[in-house]
């Protein structure tokens, strides 16, 4: 069997039986404990149970939103030899026909013989069933008394074990096709890195499993490691947010992760919450990373958790990708956020990221993100390929073991790595004594009058005014590549159909943004909350937002 297979099975021989470290779910309403023991054994149940259906080097996908039944089914298929690929869930906002469309498209482009279908999807299996798609009832499977998989599947480490859907226009699918050896080499990397230790840490987390960060980082990494984790769904955390930080105090949560915009949100709640509320004394690894960081939410979020006994120094920033299984940089741990101050202007026209003192007129923040983890490497190109040196801003490379070998496409298999086993990231940044600086995704990058405008800054210039919803501001291109390149402005806000009150709000925003990157946008379009268009994994989709900007 594979490393991370036999890594997987030592974890539940060591917490078998009611005793050990495990999976708990189904919290806040009917919390459910199970040692890692018992799940690998349920994982059994279901592989002996999928009999024929589930065969070495099959693709099996999974739609079901109860972290329950998903961590034994996903185990079942490791075990059997097949893949996994986590299907994305429609959200209250998803039009049901095309999300629909959509799905089968990525079904098609995987070739997954098998669906499997939890809870509250089960609906579905008439449209598998027309488009003559095998489904099976998880719910079923794990109730089944059927002889158990007598042991796992012989495979290789070039196998795969995960097709990690991208979090992009499901437009246009793309899995990002994840080996065995790549799991086994990034989830040691962690472990080293976070200094995890299965004894004593217990991981808490609402993240959702269609997401890398979620997918492995919190569920696959405390399996195969046998570390306690809590487990609920981003259903649960967004109907009440602060159920996070309390089941960090039930349960005395050491580690958990999330991307910037959940830190923001809890940050102002926790912030009203009563003394005594939360107790977070027992956290020392809060991991920030999916999207971009902004100082100001952390900060929110640290100086809220203070009176709760959080320490400011377990912030962990981060950055990661599908591409890389997971995790490329942390952060040192014990320091918290740790920012690069720069010269806009250096940055903006000469691409060099100069350090200016924090109070200057024309100065960027950004979050230092670590050095890359054990087994990966990090560089920074120009367009040409040469390699840049410190503080030169250009194309960020990866290479290393946890590195995918090449995505699946709607036109086949597309290779990820060149000729040296570089996977270019997509993203501008640079590095400085060692660790990662993000400036922004290349494709997002405003260009007016010579000079490189990162939407990060805009959108949090404009999410400083007050009305404004935190995170829920896109800033995007106009006319990009001519002479005439612009950029507008969209944003969310409950003042959304006042119009002497959205009036306002424009023109604020607007001088907001002029002081902060010195260009006026083009436009600011106010909308209802809910509706920009965001990725299944809630990230902005500027492109698509773009087309909300009304013509001129």
């Amino acid at each position: 069997m594979s490393r991370f297979v036999e890594t997987l099975v030592a974890s539940a021989q060591r917490n078998s039986g009611g005793s050990g470290r495990g999976l708990t779910t189904g919290e806040p309403e009917q919390p459910l404990f199970r040692t890692w023991g018992q799940v690998h054994a349920e994982a059994l149940r279901i592989a002996g149970a999928l009999g024929d259906d589930l065969t070495p080097g099959s693709a099996v996908a999974i739609l079901a939103a109860d972290p329950g039944l998903i961590a034994p089914a996903v185990q079942a298929v490791w075990l059997g030899g097949g893949s996994v690929t986590m299907l994305h869930q429609p959200t209250p906002r998803t039009d049901l026909a095309h999300w629909a469309e959509d799905t089968l498209r990525v079904l098609k482009m995987i070739g997954a013989r098998l669906v499997l279908l939890g809870p509250p999807f089960e609906e579905l299996s008439g449209l598998l069933e027309e488009n003559s798609i095998a489904h099976r009832d998880l719910a079923e499977l794990a109730a089944a008394d059927a002889a158990p998989l007598a042991g796992p599947v012989e495979v290789g480490e070039d196998v795969t074990a995960l097709l990690q859907l991208t979090s992009g226009s499901t437009a246009d699918p793309k899995a990002v096709r994840i080996t065995h050896g790549n799991l086994h080499a990034n989830l040691l990397a962690m472990v080293e890195a976070a200094e995890l230790d299965a004894e004593r840490d217990v991981a808490v987390s609402w993240l959702p499993l269609f997401h890398d960060m979620g997918m492995v980082g919190c569920l696959t990494v405390p399996m195969a490691i046998g570390m306690s984790a809590v487990k609920v769904t981003p259903a649960d955390f967004l109907a009440r947010p602060l159920l996070w930080p309390e089941l960090i105090t039930k349960y005395r949560g050491t580690v958990t992760a999330a991307p910037n915009f959940a830190y923001a949100i809890v940050g102002r709640r926790m912030a009203r919450a009563d003394d005594g509320d939360f107790d977070l004394s027992s956290v020392r690894f809060t991991l920030n990373g999916a999207e971009p960081i902004d100082p100001a939410a952390v900060r929110t979020f640290t100086e809220a958790g203070t009176r709760f006994g959080l320490s400011p120094t377990s912030m962990v920033c981060a950055f990661g990708m599908a591409e890389a299984t997971l995790a490329v940089s942390f952060a040192p741990l014990g320091r918290g956020l740790e920012v690069d101050v720069v010269d806009a202007d250096a940055l903006e026209q000469q691409r060099r990221a100069e350090p200016v003192p924090p109070d200057s007129a024309r100065a960027r923040q950004f979050a230092l993100l670590g050095g890359p983890l054990p087994g990966l490497e990090v560089d920074v190109v120009d367009d040409a390929g040469r390699r840049l040196g410190e503080r030169e801003v250009g194309r960020l490379r990866i290479r290393g073991a946890a590195v995918t070998p090449g995505y699946l496409t709607v036109d086949g298999p597309l290779s990820t790595q060149d000729g040296d086993g570089w996977l270019d990231t997509g993203d501008d940044g640079y590095l400085v004594d060692g660790q990662v600086v993000i400036c922004g995704r290349r494709k997002d990058v405003i260009i007016m009058g010579g000079r490189n405008i990162y939407p990060i800054d805009i959108e949090r210039a404009a999410c400083e005014v007050e009305g404004v919803r935190a995170g829920n501001a896109a800033a995007v291109r106009q006319e990009a590549g001519s002479r005439r390149e612009r950029f507008a402005v969209v944003l969310e806000s409950r003042l959304a159909g006042d119009e002497a009150a959205e009036k306002a709000l424009r023109k604020e925003v607007a001088a907001r943004v002029v002081d902060a990157v010195g260009v006026r946008p083009s436009a600011v379009v106010v909308l209802a909350p809910g509706s920009l268009p965001k990725t299944p994994s809630g990230k902005l989709r500027r492109a698509a937002t773009a087309s909300l900007v009304p013509s001129d």
